[in-house]
């Protein structure tokens, strides 16, 4: 019985699924880096990665916008709103990681050796509609920073951030760490960049404090309610619970049941940590925008644009509007990188396709680029923000396909094994994905009526 259990017997890799697994998830970059075998603090940081490619999902264009609400109109109540997010985030990461490495499926191979073909072939074609709306608001938000920083009509931004298929291209074949090198080193600009404007907005900390700790206003006050469900509602993307799964199974562990568990250990901590860091720039966007446009008198900002121009004179420096658009584009060219990857490995896992990896990423970044840089060349700024919405409804209309089955592989033994989500981690993850549905079906329901 041991010796079955080694090899994989009990762990995921072949029961309770309709179909064998096919190739492996990213195959150019599955099993890639390697995972020293003592135990130690370099065992840990070979783990240390994904999670910083999830966490750039959670920190996108969109979510500024809706901090910049926020925190520009009621201060730095839904601080709280922000934790609560990142706890739920964390949670379904958390099982996207157990996913990929007990079955060896990234969630999209999983859906198609689950369901009936035409059950996978609909969640395919719901996967790619979500894929091209996050990669719409993240090629937008990338042109929005091109042209606050340098002039660039949004125009040429849209298909400027076309060029970073090749990038990627590029880093993969110098390995997927480096892709990651990217990641976080862009991520490190963008907490610096943000570091030096708090500084700059000296926000009274005792008010920050107070303002995680939850108030009955938020229920009870429509417009800070709306607020809060925009920053919940639209805070699990799709693609980071299909991209995670993936990118997870990057590293080359042992191949036990004990070593696939220590390997789930290290990826959550790994995607936890990551999350605490997108906390931590979420609340400082917000945390800018209540001390200096809800203290300094501004009212409320939700563009972007008028962000960066009303900076200046509240903050009294020249170099904090240039350090909010400098941390925009790094955030939107995070977000793409990683989108993309997402889309790949949705098309690879929902169709067993077999491309070059350059083609596989000029489709799926063509899928994205095609209709951004028409409706921009077309209507310009007023037609990309009407994309942003259009983006965002989309993605509401999906999650719920993405996050159930997530829930019901982990939960199920006959599929997962042994390392099946304990089942306090599969109630939580239930009620959560319950909140999330509802406060997107809410979200749904006041976009078409107009509310």
């Amino acid at each position: 019985m041991l010796d079955r259990l080694q090899a994989g017997e009990g762990s995921g890799e072949g029961a309770g699924w309709r179909r064998e697994r096919g190739d492996p998830a990213l195959a150019e970059v599955h099993g890639s880096i390697n995972v020293p075998k003592k135990s130690g603090i370099w065992r840990f940081f070979a783990f240390m990665g994904p999670g910083y490619l999830v966490a750039t999902g959670y920190m996108d264009p969109g979510n500024w916008a809706t901090s910049l609400a926020g925190g520009s109109k009621f201060g730095y109540a839904l601080l709280t709103v922000a934790l609560l997010s990142n706890m739920i985030a964390i949670l379904l990461q958390a099982l996207c990681s157990r996913l990929g490495v007990a079955s060896g499926r990234d969630l999209a191979q999983a859906c198609r050796d689950a369901f009936p073909r035409p059950v996978s072939f609909v969640l395919w074609i719901l996967a790619e509609a979500a894929i091209c709306a996050t990669d719409l608001a993240e090629v937008i938000g990338t042109a929005i920073g091109l042209n606050l920083l340098f002039g660039i009509p949004l125009e040429i931004g849209v298909i400027i951030t076309a060029l970073d298929v090749f990038l990627i291209l590029w880093l993969q074949t110098l390995g997927f760490r480096f892709v990651e090198a990217l990641v976080v080193a862009l991520l490190a600009v963008i907490a610096l960049c943000f570091g030096v404007q708090i500084a700059m907005a000296d926000p009274n900390w005792g008010d920050v404090i107070r303002g995680f700790a939850p108030t009955t206003e938020i229920v009870t006050n429509p417009d800070m309610l709306y607020l809060a469900l925009g920053i919940l509602g639209a805070t699990v993307m799709p693609h980071n619970l299909y991209l995670h799964s993936a990118i997870v199974q990057t590293r080359r562990h042992d191949n036990t049941l004990e070593g696939k568990r220590e390997a789930i250990k290290l990826a959550t901590w790994d995607s936890t940590l990551a999350l605490m860091f997108a906390l931590t720039i979420n609340a400082s966007i917000l945390i800018l925008a209540a001390s200096a446009f809800h203290h300094g008198g501004a009212g409320e900002v939700a563009d972007l644009g008028k962000a960066h121009e009303l900076l200046n004179p509240l903050l009294g420096s020249a170099w904090a509007p240039t350090l909010f658009a400098i941390a925009l584009l790094c955030c939107g060219l995070n977000s793409t990188v990683t989108a993309t990857i997402a889309g790949q490995a949705v098309m690879e896992g929902f169709l067993q396709i077999r491309l070059a990896p350059w083609l596989r990423r000029l489709i799926t970044r063509s899928i994205a680029i095609v209709p951004a840089a028409g409706v921009t060349i077309a209507y310009g700024e007023s037609g990309a923000g009407s994309l942003l919405i259009l983006s965002q409804v989309v993605l509401s209309l999906q999650l719920p396909f993405a996050v159930v089955p997530l829930i019901l592989f982990t939960a199920n033994r006959a599929k997962m094994g042994t390392l099946a989500a304990p089942r306090w981690q599969i109630v939580l993850a239930s009620l959560a994905a319950t909140l999330i549905i509802a406060l997107n079906m809410k979200l749904l329901y006041d976009f078409f009526l107009g509310a």
